[in-house]
């Protein structure tokens, strides 16, 4: 996994992962795309709830002492080309996108979420928690890919 942030400030933040799996594209864009499943492989995310049949409701919570709630409405899903989108909504406000390419008997997944934190505790820690926040990212998003590889496996046997 690889992770940059970078932030214009007020809380915006821009972030890239990279998440390097042991399946193929369809089997990783099937976990990715199936919200209700998360908890069971990505212990960050504490419950989903179906709002309709494009907009899930993720309440997501790691070692800091606060959660974050946040809809996550299906923009794009394309799985013939690697490519799905979905616009945030709630405690942070934006997009995250993905993008899957094959590569040798895995799938790299490609992240990509352009945020604006609207939890005030998060809007008002900011400017001095910021570096704590990129560290908290980080490692929710190596715990994420850690489960998704472990589910993806125990899926294949």
């Amino acid at each position: 996994m690889t992770g940059s942030l970078t932030g214009r400030g007020g809380g915006w933040y821009r972030f890239r992962d990279t998440w390097v799996l042991p399946a193929s594209p369809k089997a990783v864009f099937d976990a990715v795309v199936d919200l209700a499943a998360y908890p069971l492989w990505w212990r960050d995310v504490r419950s989903v709830s179906r709002v309709d049949e494009d907009t899930a409701e993720l309440v997501c919570r790691s070692r800091l002492p606060y959660a974050l709630t946040v809809r996550m409405h299906r923009d794009r899903q394309d799985e013939r080309e690697g490519r799905l989108r979905v616009l945030l909504s709630g405690d942070l406000e934006g997009t995250l996108a993905g993008a899957l390419v094959a590569v040798g008997n895995g799938t790299r997944l490609e992240i990509t979420q352009e945020v604006e934190a609207r939890k005030p505790l998060l809007r008002k820690l900011d400017r001095v928690a910021r570096p704590v926040f990129r560290i908290n990212h980080a490692l929710m998003m190596r715990r994420g890919q850690h489960g998704l590889r472990g589910y993806l496996g125990a899926s294949a046997g």
